[in-house]
C-alpha cells in the first residue's frame, strides 16, 4: 500500500455516497449474512432474513448493559458463535471516563478495515486542501501493554489494538502518517517519559515535521504545557547528545541514544526561539516551521481546550479528526477547512448500518417508545441519537451520542457532534447536558480572561446531601484570582445555565445555590494519573465532565483538593 491516489479515494467516496440508502441496505445484508449463525441473532428469530424491515421488527434496541453477558462469555473464551459468525480475536477497552468504569467492546479485522477506510477518506480530502511534503509527523500517541481476557483474547484500548496491527502500520505509511518517534517511545512503560521523548524527537526532526497529531486535543495541550516546564532540559539533551536522567526505561533510552548526537547549533536555535516568544504564543509553528496543521479530535468534550491550543498554534489551522467511538467508526471529516467548532462528519454508508432516534429538543422522547429513522431519512437541523449495527457483533446498539444533521454530502448526512446523551446534571425537572455545562464554564472563563487568567480544566457533580440538592462545579485556574472575581464567576456559572427547568427550580428554591469549588493546581493531573493507573492511555483520556456516584475515586480526588469554595447569590 505504497502511497494512495487521493483523487481515486475521493471518487470512490463520491460514488459510495450517491445512493447511500442502497449502500445501507447492502451493508445490512452483508452484516446479517456474515453473522447469521450467531446465537444472538438466531434467538431473535430472524431465520436468515436480511431485509431492514425484518431486522427492525425482530431485533431490539440495546445498550452495552444488555450485551454484557454475551461479551463476557466471548471474553471468557467461549468459542461458539455468540455475537458474530467468525471468532472475535480482540476486545477494545473504553476509557471509562464517562461511566466511571471501562467497557469491553468486540474488535475484529472488519473494524480494522473500517479504520483504514475512514483514515484514507479524510486524508484524501485533507491533502487536497493542505498537501503534505515528504517528511514526518509529531504524534503524541501512547500505547498501553495489551492485557488478556480470561479466555486469552487480546484486551487493550482501541488505539492499542490499532497500533499493534501490521495492517495499520502499512496503512499509515500510505497516508504519510509516519511518527517521528521510534516505536519504543510509543510503547514505553511510562507516559511521562514517552511524552518527554516525543517532544525531543519532534525537535530533532523539526524541519521535517509536516503536522502535529494526537487522538484528542487534550493530549496536544498537555504536551505543550509540559514543554513550557522542560524546554531548557530538552535543549541541554540536544546540546550534549545525552538523554536526561528523567528517562529511565532501558528500551526507550536505547532507542533514543540512536537518534541523539551532540548538536549545540540546534540547541541554541531552539533556546533563542523559545526565549523570543511572548507567553508561548505561536510556539508550534516556531518550533516546526514546515508544519501545515494540527490534527486530532477537537469536538465535544475537547472544545474547552481549543482556546489554549490556538494560543500554541498561532496561525496554523486546527483540524478535527474523524468521528468514531470505541465501538466503531461512523463518519469522516471531508470539510477540513472548517474550524473545529463548525466541524461536520460525513457518514460512510458501507462501514455499518445506521439508524437515528429523533430528539426534537424534547428529552422525554428518549424515554418513550423511540421510532428510529434511516440514514437518508434524517432532516437538516434536527437532533438525533445514533444507533449502530456493526461488523463486530453490535446490533441496533445505542451509542448515547447526540448529533445534529448539518447538511448532506450527496445523499449521506453530514453530522455535527452535540454531546453525550447520558452526561446530564439533573436534580428534578432540570436537564443540563455536557454542552450546557461547557457553555456555562465558557462564560465564567470570559471573566477570568479579563484578569489574564485561564481555566485549565473543569468538572461537576450533583450534590444531593443538601436539601434542596445543588450543582457543584470544580475549576482549576492559573494564577491567583481575587475573591471578588471568584464570587462573580460563581454567580456567572449559575446564571449561565439557561435550561428552563433549572431556572424555574432555582427561582422557587427547589434547587439550591450553585457551588463553585476552586481546586489546587495539579488536581486534574491527579485524575489523569488515576485513569492511567487503571490502564487507560493518555491519548484516550477524556476528563469526566460530570462525576456520578459510581465514580467515587474521582469524586474523592476532586473533594480532597478544594482550595476555596463559593456559593452563588445569582437567584
Amino acid at each position: 500500500m505504497e502511497g494512495i491516489n487521493t483523487d481515486e479515494v475521493i471518487e470512490e467516496f463520491e460514488a459510495l455516497t450517491k445512493d447511500a440508502g442502497m449502500v445501507q441496505r447492502e451493508t445490512l445484508e452483508r452484516i446479517l449474512e456474515e453473522n447469521g449463525s450467531a446465537e444472538y441473532l438466531q434467538n431473535l428469530g430472524l431465520n436468515g432474513r436480511t431485509d431492514p424491515e425484518s431486522f427492525k421488527s425482530c431485533v431490539p434496541l440495546v445498550t452495552h448493559k444488555d450485551l454484557e453477558a454475551y461479551i463476557y462469555r466471548i471474553a471468557d473464551g467461549d468459542p461458539s458463535p455468540i455475537l458474530t459468525g467468525k471468532p472475535i480475536p480482540n476486545m477494545s477497552l473504553s476509557s471509562g471516563t464517562t461511566q466511571g468504569r471501562r467497557k469491553l467492546v468486540p474488535f475484529n479485522d472488519e473494524l480494522m478495515e473500517n479504520t483504514l477506510q475512514i483514515y484514507r477518506t479524510s486524508f484524501a480530502f485533507r491533502n487536497r486542501e493542505f498537501p503534505l511534503e515528504k517528511g514526518k509527523s509529531l504524534q503524541f500517541v501512547y500505547s498501553s501493554t495489551p492485557g488478556k481476557t480470561k479466555g486469552g483474547l487480546g484486551a487493550g484500548t482501541a488505539t492499542t489494538n490499532l497500533f499493534r496491527n501490521s495492517k495499520y502500520k502499512n496503512g499509515m505509511k500510505a497516508i504519510q502518517f509516519q511518527c517521528c518517534s521510534p516505536d519504543e517511545v510509543i510503547f514505553g512503560p511510562d507516559f511521562h517519559q514517552s511524552l518527554y521523548c516525543h517532544l525531543l524527537c519532534g525537535l530533532l526532526f523539526r524541519e521535517e515535521i509536516q503536522f502535529v497529531f494526537s487522538t484528542f486535543a487534550h493530549s496536544i495541550v498537555l504536551a505543550f504545557r509540559t514543554f513550557e516546564q522542560v524546554w531548557q532540559e530538552l535543549c541541554d539533551d540536544i546540546r550534549d547528545g545525552e538523554l536526561s536522567s528523567r528517562v529511565t526505561a532501558p528500551s526507550v533510552r536505547m532507542a533514543m541514544s540512536k537518534l541523539l548526537k551532540p548538536s549545540p547549533e540546534l540547541a541554541d536555535l531552539i533556546y533563542k526561539k523559545c526565549s523570543g516568544l511572548s507567553n508561548w504564543y505561536g510556539l508550534i509553528p516556531e518550533l516546526f516551521p514546515n508544519a501545515k496543521y494540527i490534527y486530532g479530535i477537537m469536538t465535544g468534550s475537547m472544545e474547552p481546550y481549543l482556546k489554549k491550543l490556538r494560543h500554541y498554534a498561532g496561525e496554523l489551522p486546527l483540524m478535527s479528526a474523524d468521528y468514531g467511538t470505541s465501538e466503531g467508526w461512523i463518519a469522516a471529516n471531508v470539510n477540513p477547512k472548517l474550524p473545529p467548532e463548525l466541524a461536520t462528519f460525513a457518514v460512510l454508508p458501507n462501514i455499518g448500518y445506521f439508524e437515528f432516534i429523533p430528539l426534537n429538543n424534547d428529552a422525554e422522547r428518549l424515554y418513550m417508545d423511540p421510532k428510529p429513522v434511516g440514514l437518508t431519512e434524517v432532516k437538516i437541523g434536527e437532533d438525533y441519537e445514533i444507533i449502530v449495527t456493526t461488523f463486530a457483533g453490535l446490533y441496533r446498539y445505542r451509542l448515547g451520542d447526540v448529533v445534529r444533521v448539518a447538511g448532506f454530502h450527496n445523499s449521506t448526512p453530514e453530522l455535527k457532534f452535540v454531546c453525550r446523551r447520558n452526561l446530564i446534571l439533573s436534580i428534578n425537572i432540570d436537564k443540563n447536558t455536557e454542552k450546557d455545562l461547557q457553555l456555562s464554564v465558557e462564560e465564567a472563563g470570559k471573566l477570568l480572561a479579563e484578569e489574564k487568567l485561564e481555566i485549565i480544566d473543569f468538572s461537576s457533580l450533583v450534590d444531593l446531601s443538601t436539601d434542596p440538592g445543588h450543582y457543584v462545579i470544580f475549576l482549576e485556574i492559573t494564577g491567583e484570582p481575587s475573591e471578588e472575581v471568584l464570587k462573580e464567576c460563581c454567580d456567572c456559572l449559575d446564571r449561565s445555565f439557561v435550561d428552563a427547568g433549572y431556572v424555574s427550580s432555582r427561582k422557587v428554591k427547589a434547587i439550591g445555590p450553585l457551588e463553585l469549588r476552586v481546586v489546587w493546581r495539579g488536581t486534574f493531573q491527579k485524575i489523569l494519573e488515576h485513569y492511567l493507573g487503571l490502564g487507560t492511555v493518555v491519548s484516550q483520556f477524556k476528563t469526566p465532565r460530570c462525576v456520578g456516584p459510581m465514580n467515587s475515586k474521582v469524586q474523592q480526588i476532586l473533594c480532597n483538593n478544594v482550595a476555596k469554595t463559593y456559593f452563588s447569590t445569582a437567584f
